[in-house]
């Protein structure tokens, strides 16, 4: 005689690391990469000009170094946005979703500054003794929504302070500059573990849908950099 399963009873969901581990469907395997690859890149393009700005530093060539400065800040004032439309597109779907993935909280031990730590333990704390496992998602994007606005938030104020040649300590604000390229990458790669694990519970009637959403955002907050180089010390 063989065993019933309880009527009723829904399927357990995946792990993290389980839906990480799947392959997706070829369509949304498609998306996924395609989604993926324009972070990568624009991510790839910023850091390399932040690398670019600390090589220039160290040769003792400040006036550019600062010019690369501006232009990482530039990029990736373009891609948080992208990435913070992005949590805010997948949260709206998501919503209409009967079930959804699993999710695990930030790990402060992942990040370096105090922004992001702070962030992730709160999202840590929240998860484990107030929300329940529907609300975790949603609390999720959020959280990785707000940590990238202010990352990329104090990125900008420090490239500005550089640029101007404010009365702060230099070497503070280069330091604060790696940190939070680093709390950057780290967002990063939770957004597309996220993206990967909705992908799987997104239906394939609501494909186009998404596809379309992606591809209109909700405009994120522009924000205006100063940037004259030509007063700053370094």
């Amino acid at each position: 005689m063989f065993l019933k399963r309880k009527r009723g009873t829904a399927p357990a969901r995946r792990s993290v690391t389980q839906d990480w581990i799947a392959p997706l469907p070829r369509e949304k395997n498609l998306l996924f990469d395609t989604i993926v690859r324009h972070w990568e890149s624009g991510y790839a393009m910023m850091s390399v000009a932040l690398d670019e700005a600390f090589c220039l530093r160290t040769r003792g060539n400040l006036v550019n170094a600062r010019m690369q400065v501006a232009v990482a800040a530039d990029l990736l004032f373009r891609l948080g946005g992208d990435l913070s439309s992005a949590c805010e597109v997948v949260s709206n779907r998501a919503r209409f979703f009967p079930r959804l993935p699993v999710v695990e909280p930030l790990n402060t031990k992942f990040f370096r500054g105090e922004t992001a730590q702070s962030a992730a333990s709160w999202n840590g704390l929240l998860h484990h003794v107030v929300f329940g496992e529907r609300s975790r998602f949603f609390h999720k994007l959020r959280i990785l929504r707000d940590t990238f606005d202010r990352l990329v938030d104090e990125f900008r104020h420090s490239a500005d302070d550089l640029i101007e040649g404010a009365l702060v300590d230099p070497g503070i604000l280069w330091n604060s500059l790696d940190s939070l390229h680093y709390d950057f990458n780290t967002c990063l790669r939770e957004s597309e573990v996220v993206l990967k694990s909705f992908l799987h519970a997104l239906p394939n009637t609501q494909i186009a849908a998404f596809v379309e959403a992606m591809n209109n955002p909700p405009a994120p907050k522009r924000v205006r950099l100063r940037a004259s180089p030509s007063r700053a010390s370094a």
